[in-house]
């Protein structure tokens, strides 16, 4: 059977095409998984995002499965434990930022209810629908990434410049950048059961 048309930057390693096929870009309405995600982003910053993806699961294991509220309460100790962990990105500005993050997130869903009710505003409650084919660039950044950055920069989070934040929205399926020749396109624009295996 032949491979479907995916994104370019899938590449060939199987992690980084399952990645792309199942993830990437799907709406994502999870406050544990959008705290992952997020944390993940800041993480990858100078990096590439396969580096991160190979270190998930590392990840999860090191940060309590991003139980926000218990990053949030994470002292000297655990940060040091942190730091010594081969298995994931041990760049102290970014395991402290980890763990303000977590105490912002927690901020955020006590004013919101839920992260998710505060990070879907950006986009008006629906992912943003690029129609982008082969050759075409992927814009760094963009005015909705530019706001969302602008307003979690107010609210004390760390590692969210409007490059990571449109990284971050792509990813959460804010964002549907998949290129219109990709088999995954029509799939995330427009979900039906059995679409997200």
């Amino acid at each position: 059977m032949p491979e479907p048309n995916r994104c370019a930057w899938a590449g060939s390693d199987p992690l980084y095409i399952a990645y792309h096929d199942q993830e990437w870009g799907v709406p994502l309405h999870d406050d544990r998984a959008l705290f992952e995600l997020l944390i993940l982003e800041g993480a990858q910053a100078g990096l590439s995002w396969i580096t991160v993806l190979k270190k998930r699961a590392a990840y999860r294991e090191a940060f309590d499965h991003f139980d926000a509220g218990k990053v949030a309460r994470y002292g000297d100790a655990k940060i040091a434990e942190l730091l010594g962990n081969a298995g994931i990105v041990r760049n102290r500005l970014k395991v402290h930022s980890a763990v303000t993050n977590a105490r912002c997130f927690l901020r955020v869903q006590q004013e919101f209810g839920t992260f998710n009710n505060y990070l879907w505003r950006f986009v008006d409650g629906k992912p943003i629908t690029a129609n982008r084919r082969a050759g075409e660039s992927l814009p760094a950044r963009t005015r909705e990434s530019d706001a969302l950055s602008k307003d979690l920069v107010k609210r004390e989070f760390k590692f969210v410049g409007s490059t990571i934040c449109y990284a971050f929205m792509q990813a959460s399926g804010m964002v549907n950048d998949h290129l219109v020749t990709c088999f995954r396109w029509p799939q995330v624009t427009q979900p039906r059961k059995g679409a997200f295996n």
